[in-house]
């Protein structure tokens, strides 16, 4: 949620409570208000995967709300399996965002595109026809570009929920979790506690190539690389040649999934690696109750959201619809409440890109967030330490953006 605008960032004082506050969903240009961030297991980086199997039956469109600034929203409401699952409770969490912003001037006509790109386009070409002036989703990245190839046309702008950075671009804003913010957040925190020398393992797939890329980038801004390996089903010989390299580095990353960590960390220590003597870094895919069961993995740090965040979004979600959220959730939520927000407070150039593109950007359930002009997003994120049963942060999220 996002602060009260009547209050500092980062002030103690207790949130209000409650779904009739405007200022927990307002969010403010040039004074960005920190609302504490996530928390729950942030899943596979790239989203929901495709729909397996047949969809169901295509949601009719629904229209929430009576304002006159019309917004469309994407989702995959009858894709098959985890996707429709994850697609229904972010278009419940949409409406609650709409239900908790006072009287918002806004429409939400929301469109079910059945998680495939053909869908998309035909969903958003209804949008465009009833005047919507923002669309927010698709979800899967496969169907961003048709959405796109329709909104550019019209300069109508596109905030999609996809992690695949290579869909961003002119117009098309990624609010999702990206991969690219853990890694610059986790490398700035190492460096500042005397960390230079990195060596890391990574899986050699779509997300460790795009984590490669980031790592190597800041890396080099902050110290050096003594080891670098890639794995795929059989992770026992990159293991050993980094395990061999670790005697002159003083911190190892290791970016996947919460079960796949573990068992990298036990490739590690059958290869020869005490791992007790060096500082384990990772991403927010830690998040995971089989890294917090790790006896290796204790002491571990990885760039997360904050969890407080999350979790008191969960509980209003829970009381509203009885049942917990998925962790996308609030991506659609804060969605809602930024394009109110800016529907409220920025008259004609309200979804304009010098508007989205603002410096100081917005802060929402997950914490600070800003999108750059090449669509891609930068987050502020904690720095959290892996615990028996949990994780306890060692460094809170920032308070404004850096240059």
């Amino acid at each position: 949620m996002v602060g009260p605008l009547n209050r500092k960032p980062g002030s103690s004082d207790p949130r209000p409570s409650g779904p009739t506050r405007r200022t927990a969903v307002g969010l403010i240009l040039g004074a960005p208000l920190l609302a504490a961030c996530s928390g729950g297991q942030i899943s596979n980086p790239f989203g929901p995967s495709a729909p397996e199997g047949p969809p169901g039956t295509q949601q009719q469109p629904l229209a929430v709300g009576t304002g006159q600034v019309k917004v469309g929203l994407i989702l995959p409401l009858s894709a098959a399996g985890n996707a429709g699952v994850a697609a229904q409770s972010m278009k419940n969490a949409a409406e609650m965002a709409l239900a908790e912003f006072q009287n918002p001037n806004i429409q939400l006509l929301i469109k079910d595109d059945g998680g495939s790109p053909q869908g998309a386009q035909q969903v958003t070409q209804q949008a465009l026809g009833e005047g919507v002036e923002i669309v927010l989703g698709p979800l899967f990245a496969a169907s961003v570009p048709a959405t796109a190839q329709l909104t550019r046309a019209r300069s109508i702008p596109v905030i999609a929920f996809s992690t695949d950075s290579s869909v961003a671009g002119r117009g098309v804003y990624l609010l999702s979790f990206l991969p690219e913010s853990d890694v610059n957040r986790i490398v700035d925190y190492s460096a500042s506690i005397g960390k230079r020398s990195f060596a890391a393992l990574l899986p050699d797939n779509a997300y460790g190539n795009v984590v490669e890329a980031a790592f190597k980038q800041a890396v080099g801004r902050k110290g050096r690389m003594v080891a670098f390996e890639k794995y795929t089903a059989d992770r026992a010989g990159a293991a050993r040649t980094v395990a061999q390299s670790l005697g002159s580095a003083d911190a190892l990353f290791i970016a996947d999934d919460g079960e796949s960590v573990v068992a990298s960390a036990e490739a590690l220590t059958a290869a020869g690696a005490n791992l007790r003597n060096i500082q384990l870094l990772g991403t927010g895919l830690w998040d995971n109750p089989r890294v917090y069961a790790s006896a290796t993995l204790q002491g571990g740090l990885y760039a997360a959201p904050d969890p407080s965040g999350f979790r008191a979004f969960s509980e209003r979600y829970r009381a509203k619809y009885g049942t917990d959220p998925v962790r996308t959730a609030t991506l659609a939520y804060d969605a809602v409440a930024l394009v109110a927000a800016l529907s409220k407070q920025q008259g004609g150039q309200r979804f304009a890109p010098e508007t989205l593109t603002n410096p100081s950007g917005f802060a929402g359930i997950d914490g600070l967030f800003r999108f750059r002009s090449d669509g891609t997003n930068e987050r502020g994120l904690a720095v959290m330490k892996v615990a028996s049963g949990g994780s306890t942060p060692v460094a809170g999220s920032p308070k404004t953006f850096g240059a």
